[in-house]
């Protein structure tokens, strides 16, 4: 019997249970994972509030924590770093698995740091892909929750972790788990071809990989295979994704901008208004999505195709925003995943 790889240990999936749903089910080391985080940490010459307070999280990490706990911590920065976190906590404890959690995030419109959110992105990915054998489709997973560098040349289109760009001078700090799995920074970028995508879950912990985006390319139609998966897992639905090479002619019935930049360039196609060409370059990717089920939509639109944007901002920087897919698809009634 053959055993799947692993990949992204350093998320912490290897740290949660799952549910006979296979939904991800949030433990004690779980959320002990978040109190290793730098901000976290007490400095030696912490208060004692504070280091009070980071002890007994250590030994019951779902204790209740009163606000005059927090607001006895002297530093500011700390308290308020204290104030996310046990708003955070309480958040993920409340809710049955992650997905619940992640989902009332989205359609709330909860404000938590970006890197938090990003925090319940990849573990749930983790949990989708879960044996998958694909390096193209792991890497293009990769861009749901790291934001990408693109180089432009010669027509193709090759994304790289922004912070894996040697030019761009990104020093954050890993995951806890990196130094407790022992896990190596990154100091190579490679791009995922067949000759090295064997090489990917070694070294998947350190994002040190590019990928191929040219819109008939092979990580092109990996990252739709990723949103299929993604739709089918928090909202369960079946939908077919195919890449187009180019915006067709006929009128859109619904469209979904999946960055920032998308969202503006579909707006201004759908009010007719032209595009300069500069605004055209940003606009990398499309799909076409069809639900299987015609059904599964709101009566406006049903059995009609909506189209996916993908667009870089002006910099040539892609952030991915795949809660633009939890909220902006027509789907009639969403599912709760609890």
């Amino acid at each position: 019997m053959s055993t799947s790889r692993d990949f992204w240990a350093s998320c912490g999936h290897h740290l949660l249970d799952r549910d006979a749903a296979g939904k991800l089910l949030v433990t004690d080391e779980f959320l002990k994972v978040y109190l290793a985080r730098p901000e976290l940490m007490p400095p030696p010459d912490a208060c004692a509030a504070e280091q009070g307070l980071h002890g007994a999280l250590l030994s019951d990490p779902r204790r209740s924590v009163a606000a005059s706990q927090v607001a006895a911590i002297a530093d500011a920065d700390a308290r308020e770093n204290w104030e996310i976190m046990i708003a955070w906590r309480d958040h993920l404890v409340k809710h049955r698995t992650l997905e619940a959690a992640y989902l009332e995030i989205i359609r709330r419109d909860i404000r938590f740091p970006h890197v938090l959110v990003g925090h319940l992105v990849q573990p749930i990915l983790r949990n989708i892909l879960e044996g998958c054998e694909d390096a193209f489709m792991l890497r293009a997973a990769e861009i749901f929750f790291r934001p990408q560098k693109l180089v432009m040349q010669e027509g193709s289109i090759t994304a790289l972790d922004e912070e894996a760009d040697p030019s761009a001078g990104h020093h954050h700090p890993p995951s806890p788990l990196f130094a407790l799995l022992g896990l190596p920074a990154t100091t190579h970028v490679d791009a995922v071809t067949d000759e090295s995508a064997a090489s990917y879950w070694e070294r998947s912990d350190r994002f040190d990989m590019a990928i191929d985006l040219t819109a008939s390319g092979r990580g092109w139609a990996a990252l739709g295979e990723v949103i299929t998966r993604w739709l089918a897992h928090l909202l369960a639905i079946d939908v077919a994704i195919e890449p187009m090479a180019k915006l067709q002619a006929a009128p859109w019935s619904w469209y979904v901008g999946l960055s920032a930049d998308a969202t503006r360039i579909g707006d201004a196609l759908w009010g007719g208004d032209a595009l300069d060409d500069a605004t055209q370059a940003r606009l990398i990717g499309l799909y076409r999505l069809t639900f299987r089920d015609p059904a599964e939509m709101i009566e406006k639109v049903r059995g009609e195709p909506v189209y996916l944007l993908v667009a870089m901002t002006p910099d040539e920087k892609l952030r991915l925003k795949p809660q633009n897919l939890v909220t902006g698809l027509p789907v009639r009634l969403a599912e709760a995943v609890h």
